[in-house]
């Protein structure tokens, strides 16, 4: 169906569609607040040789998969003895617990207590996503002290607060992005009705697919972090392209007739939307290529989230058009909009023009002092310490990391030994022995911790020992901790953090030698889980990269028939996204402006790449398509560009502030990838609008000159 048939049945029956979109959004929106029920834990969790290590510790070694880990700290004024009684007693109460399969007690196992600090772990058999009952249950059971501080910590807790705080994020940033952005509107267009439209269209918009969402949440998994993408995606487009086509037609209808303005307004501005939110789409579809349940469960919900978005303003906008249009008539015009050579923009637009190559130069140097800071950026798997410093699963956390974990500048690999029958034979023991001497010997290795190291026998007599059952039952606790039939486990600690580049360098090549060795083996432990996470990413990262800009480039050459304008655009937009990760990295790095030193969420250049890549597209689709309009109704050059960029630059300023105004509150929320996510679409967007698209691209389209339109089409005439 064509946008002209399209508006053709909105005036013909704007009633039919306000009511659909009516039942659709009462509908839908009876499921949207229980999309918070169905979702999962972040997803950021690779199907690879971590997973596999894991199950295989849980089911043959006992050793749970997601514990939730209860941690004891004692003052000086507690005597040792009355502290193990106090954990024994606290343990007791926990007995019963529904779900709880087991509970590993500092009492008898060795290294979970130290000094006036000790930790237990509890294993459920329920999934992490489904524990919030059970940690309320945790927090009635567990008494309080005088003398004994009793956190917990784990998977799962840290999981929970994280929803909790996202959701407090979330509510925050709604109730002060909607207000602010229906302020922006109301003072750019002068008229409540026209403020309304656009905030009609964004609250259905965004209500909508978070109810869609929840039905497609009770047949797949879906990430978490969803709850925070949809409305931050789904407010800002949703607004963005109803304010174009509001905008659009409040010029026309002082010229035309309402159908005329109808018209008009759906083959321009409704055009530019289509593109617009098809650039937004292949953004959001190149990150399908990750394959990861985060990236692909985030992609998915935003590219829904644009697809009502581009329907409602496509459907739903122009029948309010059409339905409202004399109080829209009726509204002042505000006195930025005059027409005329005294007009702001004008005068703007005039001064970019005038001076082409300084305005460049200038804008290439705003643009390189925020390219610098990004020599500095580090990326990071998300933990507790994402969240706030009051939060206990993060003091938890903090406290285990200090007395028990490995420091940060260390990390755990966990080799899984696996024999090709059912026991392990006496070569395969020799070889395993082998094996522990040659970590040993690596310089990367702090540690190898093993049944060889463990055991006050030589090494060759293992084997006998272990198939002696006298023997074997008495040296049972360490045997059974390591060794398992066909199975063996060792402990190395290395000397660098997790995510050091060296560290994984390390599990790839060690990794390579256990499929291709004598003994096969698998590599787990959180080093490998980073490892495995970054290379998910990296390694499919040029797949996105190419898809995005490849697809964006023909819809913008599909819709401008040029071969430039495409390419100069998409520059355009990488150059926007560069210098807003160089602000990211500059902020949070550094801890500029009260924020705490942090590295970057390892997701977060991804899903800026992806939303701010399509998002940023808007201006340059909204500001080139009023340019291509002109140029081909006149084809000068130097007038296109002057009337385009006079005439929408206070749009594309009034939609940038809304965007800014939906995306900046979750900058202030509690979860510090929601802050990075939030404040990096902000500066994406506020550089895009103002350095490039009111600067940097007139000057370069003067600059250019005919050349901009050189193509099959434009060419030939």
């Amino acid at each position: 169906m064509t946008l002209r048939k399209l508006a053709m049945i909105s005036l013909r029956y704007p009633k039919m569609i306000l009511l659909i979109w009516v039942i659709f959004f009462l509908y839908s929106g009876f499921f949207a607040p229980k999309l918070p029920t169905v979702l999962k834990d972040h997803g950021l969790i690779s199907d690879g040789a971590f997973v596999k290590v894991r199950d295989t510790l849980t089911a043959d070694f006992h050793l749970p998969a997601n514990p939730i880990m209860v941690v004891f700290e004692k003052n000086k004024k507690l005597d040792a003895r009355q502290f193990e009684r106090y954990i024994q007693q606290d343990l007791q109460t926990l007995h019963g617990m529904r779900g709880l399969q087991q509970i590993i007690s500092p009492l008898e196992t060795e290294g979970m207590f130290q000094g006036d600090f000790a930790y237990a772990l509890l294993d459920f058999k329920q999934s992490p996503h489904e524990m919030k009952p059970v940690l309320r249950e945790l927090h009635m059971r567990l008494p309080a002290h005088k003398d004994m501080k009793v956190t917990w910590t784990g998977k799962s807790v840290v999981q929970e607060d994280v929803n909790r705080a996202s959701q407090h994020d979330l509510r925050r940033a709604e109730s002060l992005g909607l207000p602010a952005a229906f302020l922006i509107l109301w003072l750019a267009f002068g008229g409540v009705t026209s403020a309304f439209i656009p905030i009609i269209v964004g609250g259905i918009g965004v209500t909508s697919t978070m109810g869609m969402m929840y039905g497609m949440g009770t047949k797949i998994d879906l990430s978490n972090f969803v709850l925070n993408v949809i409305p931050m995606v789904g407010l800002a487009l949703s607004i963005d392209f109803a304010l174009m086509m509001v905008s659009r037609f409040r010029e026309e209808i002082h010229q035309n007739d309402v159908g005329t303005a109808i018209l008009i307004t759906m083959t321009t501005a409704g055009r530019a939307v289509l593109f617009s939110a098809l650039s937004v789409g292949l953004g959001l579809m190149g990150i399908l290529f990750i394959p990861l349940p985060m990236f692909a469960t985030v992609a998915l919900g935003a590219m829904i989230v644009v697809a009502v978005s581009v329907s409602l303003t496509l459907t739903l906008v122009p029948a309010l058009l059409t339905l409202w249009w004399p109080a829209i008539q009726a509204e002042r015009r505000p006195f930025s909009m005059a027409k005329g050579k005294n007009n702001f923009w004008v005068v703007m637009a005039r001064f970019v023009m005038r001076k082409p190559v300084q305005m460049t130069l200038l804008a290439g140097c705003i643009l390189l002092c925020c390219f610098l800071p990004l020599t500095k950026m580090k990326l990071a798997i998300p933990d507790a310490t994402s969240l706030p410093e009051g939060y206990a699963s993060r003091s938890a956390f903090e406290v285990y990391q200090t007395h028990f974990g490995s420091s940060e500048r260390n990390s755990d690999v966990i080799f899984l030994v696996t024999g090709r029958s059912a026991q392990l034979t006496e070569s395969e023991w020799k070889h395993a022995f082998l094996l522990m001497q040659k970590l040993e010997r690596e310089p990367l290795v702090a540690r190898v911790d093993s049944v060889f190291n463990r055991m006050p026998v030589p090494y060759d007599q293992l084997y006998g020992l272990f198939h002696n059952a006298t023997t074997k039952a008495k040296y049972e606790p360490i045997l059974h901790a390591f060794v398992h039939e066909n199975k063996m486990l060792m402990q190395v600690r290395l000397k660098d953090e997790p995510s050091s580049q060296q560290v994984r360098d390390w599990l790839r090549v060690w990794e390579r030698e256990g499929k291709s060795g004598t003994l096969p083996y698998l590599l787990g432990g959180e080093a490998k889980y980073q490892q495995e996470i970054f290379d998910d990413i990296f390694d499919h990262l040029p797949y996105v990269l190419l898809f995005i800009l490849v697809s964006n480039y023909l819809v913008l050459f599909i819709a401008f028939r040029s071969i430039l304008v495409p390419l100069k655009t998409i520059i355009m937009n990488l150059l926007s996204l560069g210098a807003s990760f160089g602000i990211l990295t500059w902020l949070f790095e550094q801890g500029h402006f009260g924020l705490e030193p942090s590295k970057i969420a390892i997701m977060i250049p991804v899903f800026i790449f992806g939303l701010a890549f399509g998002i940023s597209m808007d201006y340059g689709v909204f500001l080139v398509s009023r340019i291509y309009e002109e140029y081909q109704r006149t084809h000068d050059n130097h007038r296109s560009v002057l009337i385009g960029l006079s005439s929408i630059s206070k749009i594309i300023n009034s939609a940038a502030a809304i965007m800014i105004a939906v995306t900046l509150p979750f900058a202030f929320g509690e979860v510090v990838g929601v802050k990075q996510l939030g404040l990096g679409i902000a500066a994406a967007i506020f550089i895009d609008a103002t350095v490039i698209r009111l600067v940097l691209v007139p000057a370069l389209m003067i600059i250019l000159g005919k050349w901009n339109w050189w193509g099959p089409q434009n060419h030939s005439r």
